[in-house]
């Protein structure tokens, strides 16, 4: 019984001890109450107009500022090949040499048509001369032969034109079989060897020449953002095989029109590449700097609605909230630039929600 009635007063003394309150935790407890609502989900902003530089992070490619494939004319054999891959070349340098012997063959022959036709021009206008003098004294030479001569000479002269013509012709097919570079450049592709038969029906080039000491750096940019870059503008960017080094070029082209499927606009800026880092086609990692002509409005991310009623802030007047449709511009880490029927110290809501209807009673 003794220990019976020991267990009992124990238990009765461990159940008070439970449930004694101290201060300590009564006012732990009054702090943990206060958290949730700590958060005003009704607090309130004026919107002020800004004009911030926002930076603008892009993908871009840079390509070569001229690219060309050169293909043969004419139907040939690769006779001379003079470059390789990496070769330097200068403008109107041998790259290749061709050989067709049906066009020298023709070249051989349009020359002899000439120079046959030369001759009897010649002879012609020779004849035509002499009558021409002996008819100054009157009724040496009959009327109709000084007729029939003046027109040889001329059929004759008009044919002389029309084989040289041909001949040139054929001279400028024969200078088809010297490949030549068309700027100063850097072979990058090769794709035919000496004796390879090549014809103008190819699909595959016979070499590609391209300029690499200056590239163009390529980037599509959002319709929403086009407003905001002009000529003339600086761009930063840095590529992935060179992340510790950071290059600059300045915009020197744009489209001037959208892209009928990504709706962006393609600009280009040049790129000094002196020193052969930058290779064409890489992938470059583009910053631009933003920033309006005039200022604008920012409000906080949280403060804009996005959803199927459209686009909105929310503005407080007189303890009722009202949606104020807008459109989104530029868009910062915490900040977002919006265009509407706003005004320089329009109270809005910093946390909006699309619960909080139009014309509803904030409390």
């Amino acid at each position: 019984m003794k220990r019976i009635y020991i267990t009992l007063v124990s238990l009765v003394v461990l159940t008070a001890c439970a449930d004694k309150k101290t201060p300590e935790t009564e006012e732990k407890k009054g702090e943990t109450g206060m958290m949730m609502p700590g958060m005003n989900n009704k607090e309130t902003v004026a919107i002020e107009k800004s004009n911030p530089v926002v930076p603008l992070q892009l993908p871009g490619e840079l390509r070569a500022d001229q690219r060309t494939e050169l293909f043969a004319k004419v139907n040939s054999y690769v006779t001379d090949l003079r470059v390789d891959i990496g070769d330097h070349v200068k403008k109107g340098q041998v790259l290749m040499v061709l050989e067709a012997p049906e066009i020298q063959a023709q070249v051989s022959n349009a020359q002899a048509k000439w120079k046959a036709q030369e001759a009897m021009y010649i002879s012609t206008k020779a004849t035509y001369d002499r009558t021409l003098k002996a008819n100054e004294t009157p009724g040496a030479i009959a009327p109709d032969y000084l007729e029939q001569i003046t027109a040889k000479m001329l059929a004759d002269k008009a044919q002389l034109a029309a084989t040289k013509s041909a001949y040139e012709e054929m001279q400028n097919i024969d200078q088809y079989l010297v490949i030549r570079a068309p700027f100063d450049g850097v072979i990058t592709d090769r794709q035919v060897d000496k004796g390879a038969y090549v014809g103008p029906m190819s699909k595959i080039p016979l070499l590609i020449v391209e300029d690499i000491h200056t590239l163009r750096l390529n980037l599509s940019i959002a319709e929403a953002n086009t407003p905001y870059i002009k000529e003339g503008d600086t761009v930063k960017f840095k590529v992935r095989t060179l992340p510790q080094k950071e290059f600059t070029g300045v915009i020197t082209r744009k489209a001037g029109s959208l892209d009928l499927k990504l709706r962006a606009e393609q600009i280009q800026a040049d790129i000094n590449n002196k020193e052969q880092l930058l290779k064409p086609n890489m992938i470059a990692d583009v910053t631009l700097q933003l920033k309006r002509e005039e200022p604008s409005f920012f409000v906080p991310k949280s403060a804009l609605v996005e959803s199927n009623l459209g686009v909105y802030v929310i503005e407080v007047r007189d303890g009722v909230a009202y949606h104020i449709k807008v459109a989104k511009g530029r868009v910062m880490p915490m900040m977002v630039e919006v265009f509407g029927e706003l005004t320089a110290g329009t109270q809005i809501l910093k946390m909006a929600t699309e619960e909080i209807m139009h014309e509803q009673k904030i409390k």
